[in-house]
This record gives structure tokens, C-alpha cells and sequence, in this order.
């Protein structure tokens, strides 16, 4: 009798019919392995501009218009990125380091194999973009819009996001490692075996009825239980 009752508790807590959980699927992270690169000598962005091979260090981006640019095989190190016009902008295998800046735009961007580090960021515009084997590790983003974005093998790692908007995105296979998630809307996105369970604080604003997909700890269940109950209708007394 102890044994029935155990199976079908298991049952209950796991998949039904007996089945195992199908296990989440893990991110492919990117292998960004760049070569000798030469500085870059220009005097500023261009539209359309090709980027290869290229180090920008401590380089003031301020203001300036990349919109369509290409990098490709290139490394941003210690750059401002204030009001960066980088809409459409394509990241091609390359590595962003210590960034900084406000109201960067990036709509429509595309990053592929791309690790962004240590970014100190705000009101960011990836509204619309494509993210594919991205690691964002470190720093603090704050406000960053991924509206109707497109992510796919991306993880954020030990990083603080404050206000992140992913409304209407689709996020497959993502990941938040050890990472900072603090009101975030995830309203009308779609999720596929996302894995929050090693998200350092787990805050959601809205959109908690779209979390199915997703996978979270137990001890984070009960921390969402009281937004799970406000999203029912259900009164906690």
C-alpha cells in the first residue's frame, strides 16, 4: 500500500501516466574566439558601415549613426553608447566589454555568437531584435526592451536586470544564471524550455500566466505564490 501511494505521489509532483519530467533543455552558448585584431581609426560610425577585425577601445560612440552596420570578428571595449543609433546593426562573432550608456538603440539588431561583459546599460532598445548564442554575464541593464525580440541560446549570467520587458518575445532555450530578474514582463511572450530555477531574485511584474514553458524551483513557487494568486483572482487571507 506505502508503495502505491508513493508512485502516485510521484506521479502527481512529476509528469502524469508515470512518466518522467522532460528534462529543459540546456542553452548552446556561444565560442567566441577572436583573432589579432587591429584598432579602429575612424572618426565615427557610419550607416551601413562594415566592421572587420576590428578593436574599438574606449571609444565614444555618443550619438553616432551605425544604423544597418555589420561587426563582425570585433571586440568593444570600454565604449560610450549613449543615444547609439545601432538599429538593424548585425554582431557577428564578437565581444562586448564594460559598455556603458543610455537610450542605446539596437531595434532589429541581430547578435550571434556574441558575449556581452560587465555592461552598465539603460533604457536599451531590443525591441524586435534576434538574439542567437548570446551570453550577457555581469553588470547591470537596466529597462531593457526586447519587445517581440526573438532570443534563442541566450543566458544571463550574474547579471542585474531591472524592468526587463520581453512582452510579445520568443525565448528558446534561455537561461538565468545566478542573474537578478526585478519586475520583469514576460505578458504575451512565449517560452520554451526556459530555466529560471538559478535566477538570483525572480521578480515578475506581469505576465506570470505566460511562465508555462518555463521551468522554476519549489522554493521559487512560493515566492511567486502570492502573483500566481493575484493573476487567479484568488484573495489570500
Amino acid at each position: 500500500m506505502s508503495d502505491r501511494r508513493g508512485g502516485g505521489a510521484g506521479r502527481s509532483a512529476g509528469a502524469a501516466g508515470g512518466r518522467a519530467p522532460a528534462k529543459v533543455k540546456k542553452a548552446r552558448r556561444p565560442q567566441v574566439r577572436l583573432p589579432p585584431l587591429a584598432p579602429w581609426e575612424g572618426r565615427g560610425l557610419e550607416p551601413d558601415g562594415d566592421y572587420d577585425g576590428l578593436e574599438f577601445r574606449g571609444v565614444d560612440l555618443a550619438g553616432q549613426e551605425g544604423v544597418g552596420a555589420r561587426f563582425m570578428d570585433c571586440a568593444l571595449a570600454a565604449c560610450g553608447l549613449d543615444e547609439a543609433g545601432l538599429a538593424r546593426a548585425r554582431f557577428i562573432d564578437s565581444r562586448l566589454t564594460d559598455v556603458r550608456g543610455v537610450g542605446t538603440n539596437l531595434a532589429e539588431a541581430t547578435l550571434r555568437d556574441v558575449e556581452v561583459v560587465d555592461a552598465r546599460l539603460g533604457g536599451v532598445q531590443l525591441h524586435g531584435a534576434a538574439l542567437e548564442r548570446v551570453v550577457i554575464r555581469g553588470g547591470k541593464i537596466d529597462y531593457l526592451n526586447l519587445r517581440k525580440a526573438r532570443l534563442k541560446d541566450v543566458v544571463f549570467e550574474g547579471c542585474v536586470l531591472v524592468e526587463p520587458d520581453f512582452g510579445g518575445a520568443r525565448l528558446e532555450r534561455v537561461e538565468f544564471a545566478g542573474c537578478a530578474l526585478k519586475g520583469a514582463d514576460f505578458s504575451a511572450a512565449t517560452l520554451t524550455d526556459v530555466d529560471l530555477r538559478d535566477a538570483a531574485e525572480l521578480g515578475i511584474a506581469r505576465g506570470v500566466d505566460r511562465l508555462g514553458g518555463a521551468v522554476i524551483s519549489p522554493a521559487q513557487l512560493l515566492d511567486l505564490a502570492g502573483v500566481f494568486a493575484a493573476e487567479l483572482g484568488v484573495r489570500v487571507e
